[in-house]
């Protein structure tokens, strides 16, 4: 059972690495520091790296291409960050169809043009060019076997060797974009899945590497938010609830765009 807290950290000129040592294979966790504080993910077998997700901000950019040159990269996994076109612009990038057109004309091309209108040029918003369309199911990229799962935006994936799964947002302990009691419901489900599959570490964009227990704990945060949202007249008033109940929650900018699904 691999714990959480079980790594060697490396600073890197922007940002700083966790790894972790999982014998036949390593798991490289990219803090990037930037702005948005993204992660990105390099696993590692037998000399050939696979990243998931791409850092979009052109110091971390930077950082990760010097951290990973003179190394093999068979591949990117390009699922909810799909900015960043100066990461390994010469390495092949895989997604999904959905995922694809996600960032190209969807929510995520949406965002982007937010983070370029409000960070500028230290965001990086040019759009990776994907060479190879992932389907449902399972996926061999650099001799490291992925299982790829579509979700409404992009796509979510299972690292069955080191018993991992990544997906965009969990966050045990900071806010995130619920979209409404049916979005709430499905995250529910979701996570109660990564439960019963046993997973050791639940890797997000936006979190450090989390556990089960994160898991546990984001169930009873969404059950409570659904609870909370179903005994008030409006945003504002389910807003200052939420905050009563969660008071050290990070993310507040994620809570005033829930609350403004759930009362649109």
């Amino acid at each position: 059972m691999m714990n959480k807290k079980d790594f060697t950290a490396v600073k890197l000129e922007q940002g700083e690495m966790h790894i972790y040592d999982f014998g036949s294979m390593k798991l490289h966790a990219y803090q990037t520091g930037d702005p948005l504080a993204d992660e990105v993910f390099l696993v590692e077998k037998a000399g050939q790296f696979v990243a998931i997700e791409s850092p979009c901000f052109t110091a971390s950019v930077a950082a990760l291409n010097k951290y990973l040159a003179g190394r093999e990269v068979a591949g990117v996994l390009v699922a909810y960050h799909g900015a960043g076109a100066g990461f390994l612009p010469d390495v092949p990038k895989y997604a999904t169809a959905n995922a694809a057109e996600y960032t190209r004309q969807g929510g995520g091309k949406a965002l982007i043009d937010q983070f370029t209108a409000v960070f500028g040029s230290s965001f990086d918003s040019s759009i990776h060019p994907i060479t190879h369309t992932l389907a449902e199911g399972e996926a061999v990229i650099g001799g490291i076997r992925f299982v790829i799962h579509q979700t409404a935006e992009a796509f979510d994936v299972e690292i069955p060797e080191i018993n991992a799964v990544y997906t965009h947002m969990l966050g045990h302990d900071c806010h995130s974009i619920v979209a409404g009691a049916g979005h709430a419901d499905a995250v529910i489900a979701q996570l109660r899945g990564y439960i019963q599959n046993g997973y050791d570490l639940i890797l997000t964009s936006h979190y450090t590497p989390e556990d089960l227990k994160d898991a546990q704990t984001k169930i009873h945060y969404l059950e409570e938010l659904k609870a909370i949202a179903a005994s008030c007249a409006d945003g504002a008033s389910f807003k200052a609830a939420v905050q009563k109940r969660y008071p050290a929650y990070s993310g507040e900018n994620y809570l005033d765009m829930t609350a403004g699904f759930f009362f649109s």
